[in-house]
C-alpha cells in the first residue's frame, strides 16, 4: 500500500470518518474513533431537544391561546448560551455531551421564568394597567422569584462542578441560568411590549387620580 499525500489516503484503501464501513471484505481505515460517538450523541440530543421544543410550544399555544406569545417566551432559551460558552472557555472545559444536557435542562427553567413574566404582564393589563407600566412592573416584581430559582440551581450544580465527567453539566446549568436571568428579565418584557403595543388599549384613568376629572387638561 502506498500513501498518497495529495488525497491524504492510502491507495486502494478507503478511509471512513463518522461512518462505519459497508463491508468487512475490503480493507478500510476508520480515523474518527470517539469522535464518531460524539457526533451520534449530539445528533440524538439535538433531535430530542427539537422535539421537546415543539411539545413546549404546543402546550403554551393551548394555554395562552396565541401563537406569538409562546415564541416570545421561548426566545429566551438561546440567551443561556451567552453565559454557557464563555464559561466553558474561562474554566478551560470542553463543550461535551453533559454540557448539552445541562443546556437542555436549563431551557425548562428559562421557559418557566419567561412564563412568569408574561403571565404577570397579562394579569396587570387585565386589571386595567397600561401595557408599558405592566411591562416595567413585571421586570421589577417578578425578579425576586427568578433570582431565587437561579441561585438554587447554582448552589445545587456547584456540588458536581469539580467532577471531571459532569463538570460540563454544572457549568451549563450555573452559567446558563445566570445569563438568562439577567437577559430575559429585560428582553422578554421588551419583546412582549413590541409585539402587543399596537393592540394594547389605553388604561382607564382612575377617578381619584389627579388631573383625571372632566375639564382638566
Amino acid at each position: 500500500m502506498v500513501w498518497d499525500s495529495r488525497s491524504s489516503s492510502l491507495q486502494g484503501v478507503k478511509i471512513y470518518n463518522a461512518v462505519q464501513p459497508f463491508t468487512d471484505y475490503e480493507p478500510a481505515i476508520k480515523w474518527d474513533g470517539e469522535w464518531h460517538i460524539t457526533i451520534e450523541v449530539f445528533r440524538d440530543l439535538g433531535t430530542a431537544f427539537a422535539a421537546v421544543l415543539v411539545l413546549i410550544f404546543i402546550l403554551m399555544v393551548g394555554w395562552f391561546r396565541s401563537f406569538l406569545t409562546p415564541l416570545i417566551v421561548m426566545v429566551a432559551i438561546p440567551f443561556s448560551l451567552v453565559g454557557i460558552l464563555p464559561a466553558h472557555g474561562l474554566m478551560g472545559a470542553f463543550f461535551t455531551a453533559t454540557s448539552m444536557i445541562g443546556f437542555m435542562a436549563g431551557a425548562g427553567i428559562v421557559v418557566r421564568n419567561s412564563i412568569i413574566l408574561v403571565d404577570f404582564i397579562e394579569l396587570r393589563v387585565a386589571e386595567g394597567m397600561s401595557l408599558a407600566e405592566a411591562v416595567v412592573d413585571a421586570g421589577a416584581v417578578r425578579f425576586r422569584p427568578m433570582l431565587l430559582t437561579a441561585l438554587a440551581v447554582v448552589v445545587g450544580a456547584s456540588v458536581i462542578l469539580a467532577d471531571p465527567i459532569f463538570q460540563g453539566l454544572a457549568i451549563a446549568l450555573m452559567a446558563g441560568e445566570i445569563a438568562s436571568l439577567l437577559i430575559s428579565r429585560m428582553a422578554v418584557p421588551v419583546l412582549y411590549f413590541m409585539a402587543y403595543n399596537r393592540e394594547a388599549k389605553p388604561a382607564k384613568p382612575s377617578p381619584s387620580a389627579p388631573g383625571s376629572g372632566p375639564g382638566v387638561r
